[in-house]
């Protein structure tokens, strides 16, 4: 028997009250704040998702204070577009970096230092389009209006000179302590990489060998760096002196031979001894190129991969008579 507070046809209680509802196309307040870490290509990737995260992205000038543009995107990125892209910190952008961008031009760069006077980083390896007497020019432009640019990297650049570098060095290095300048400096695969930071106010010097404004690399072995006048002969670049990919140090010409790989890359004698060798030609690969091995058994074992396409070769010549 049902109470008498209610019938079988009552309708249910209705449910409490909810507060206002949110649109169904806002982003969430969590997504917004992973903003900040994301890089260039998927901010431009969640510009496109929803028109809240367009406005967010680019309504927010902090999210364009920094701005880097690395591969895929670099060959795609043009004077315009970089433009673009820059006007979002409105004016107060303080770190370019642009890895292999072939299509900015001086021009293009110099449009953006004038309307972003407070850069303090800018990097620049590998664009092919800039030219250094154009560099020389934005660096004079941003030295005689703020003078806050402490850092560049100019790796790449050709027709580099002598005077080109005393030029920017002259306007770069003016506060930086000697120390940062002569710092040890030998990874050679560092200007791959633009969150780089070594400490050094430019990245290129001129070789003491062959004279030419490029990377110069510092010796990691011990007799080398321990030389009277702080400087070791074989402190040059990577054209002049060969150095191992995974300590830094020199190679002369009888260990590069004893030492050699399966992989392009160059290894001194203690480094090769600590790696395994493949099973036929007894050459091991760098760390770089360890994901080239083939065959890889369980005890670590494997075939280079010209050993398993000269086995191939064999076999189909077997095969054909």
């Amino acid at each position: 028997m049902l109470p008498t507070t209610a019938t079988a046809a009552s309708a249910p209680p209705p449910p409490p009250a909810a507060g206002p509802a949110s649109s169904p196309g806002e982003p969430h307040a969590a997504l917004l704040l992973t903003l900040g870490y994301m890089r260039l290509r998927e901010l431009l990737a969640c510009a496109r998702a929803c028109r809240g995260l367009r406005e967010a992205v680019a309504g927010d000038p902090l999210l364009w204070l920094r701005l880097v543009v690395e591969p895929p995107l670099s060959h795609r990125i043009t004077d315009e577009a970089l433009l673009a892209l820059t006007d979002r910190a409105q004016g107060r952008l303080r770190s370019l970096h642009l890895l292999g961008c072939p299509r900015v031009s001086d021009a293009g760069l110099l449009r953006i230092v004038e309307r972003n006077p407070d850069v303090t980083e800018l990097f620049v390896p590998r664009c092919t389009g800039l030219t250094a007497d154009g560099l020389v020019k934005i660096i004079h432009f941003l030295h005689g209006h703020k003078g806050n640019l402490s850092r560049v990297r100019l790796h790449g650049i050709c027709k580099m000179t002598n005077h080109h570098l005393d030029v920017i060095k002259s306007l770069v290095c003016r506060g930086s302590q000697q120390q940062d300048a002569q710092a040890l400096y030998y990874n050679h695969r560092v200007h791959e990489v633009l969150n780089t930071d070594d400490g050094r106010p430019i990245d290129v010097d001129v070789c003491p060998l062959c004279r030419n404004v490029r990377l110069v690399f510092d010796c990691t072995r011990k007799n080398c760096r321990e030389v009277k006048d702080g400087r070791s002969q074989c402190r040059a670049c990577f054209f002049c002196v060969a150095r191992c990919e995974t300590c830094g140090g020199c190679i002369d010409l009888e260990e590069l031979g004893e030492s050699g790989l399966a992989c392009s890359d160059f290894l001194c004698m203690d480094c090769w001894l600590k790696l395994p060798k493949c099973c036929t030609c007894n050459r091991p690969y760098c760390e770089r190129h360890s994901n080239l091995k083939e065959n890889l058994s369980a005890s670590g074992e494997f075939t280079c991969q010209e050993c398993t396409a000269f086995a191939t070769s064999l076999k189909s010549l077997g095969e054909g008579y």
